[in-house]
């Protein structure tokens, strides 16, 4: 059975991997971006059958994203956070860019918590529904190096977040999890990354179809297994 799936950034990178690995097997996507007209070419087919939605969203913005949750009247099975940025390149915490970490902190932590509050209306209605912020190891406590100090720091306080959701919507049977996409070739990336982006959207794919309520609060790696907090 088709479900639906809400990706943010869904433009570009991952997200756009990912909406091309749904829309592939029959499932319906809602893509959000900040641009709706900078989309692939090939999307236009699904936008014509039904299958793909673009909505434009901006994740600083929490009134674009209570406007775009009023422009939606369906269930949300998933719910993906993928918009992030990398944020300033800060090569340690001796030398910040404070004005560029507020803005990360505000795409990358606080951009998927508006985002979960805005549609969890949505996400009741499906039964079941699954959270999925895509955050990285570099927010990891067991790193402990502090170059793109912003980013790291953004992740990491997604990555608690994601428990604190775990923990407010386990009696309501709706899981959330932190996923670390790996090291990709993306723009953000770079062209030196370990995995290409085909093969990180499928196995985010693939871990999202088989999380249960047993798994809310983990931080899993595209592969599927657990990384440490």
């Amino acid at each position: 059975m088709a479900k639906t799936f809400l990706i943010t950034g869904a433009g570009r990178g991952i997200g756009a991997e990912i909406t091309r690995v749904l829309l592939g097997r029959g499932d319906r996507v809602i893509a959000t971006l900040r641009d709706t007209s900078a989309v692939p070419q090939d999307w236009g087919k699904d936008i014509d059958a039904g299958r793909l939605t673009l909505v434009p969203l901006d994740v600083r913005d929490g009134a674009s994203i209570v406007a775009a949750a009023r422009m939606i009247d369906e269930p949300v099975h998933a719910l993906i956070n993928n918009a992030g940025i990398i944020g300033p390149r800060s090569p340690s915490t001796l030398d910040v860019d404070f004005d560029g970490f507020l803005e990360t902190l505000a795409v990358n932590t606080l951009g998927p918590l508006r985002m979960v509050q805005a549609f969890l209306p949505h996400l009741r209605r499906a039964g079941g529904a699954k959270i999925v912020t895509l955050t990285s190891r570099m927010g990891s406590m067991s790193h402990a190096k502090s170059d793109r100090i912003a980013y790291r720091a953004s992740k990491a306080a997604a990555n608690k977040i994601v428990q604190g959701l775990a923990t407010d919507l386990l009696d309501e049977g709706i899981i959330s999890v932190a996923m670390h996409p790996g090291w990709v070739r993306t723009d953000m990336g770079g062209t030196g990354a370990d995995i290409a982006v085909e093969e990180s959207a499928a196995g985010i794919v693939r871990v999202i179809d088989g999380l249960t309520l047993a798994e809310t609060g983990s931080f899993i790696n595209y592969d599927g297994s657990r990384l440490p907090f």
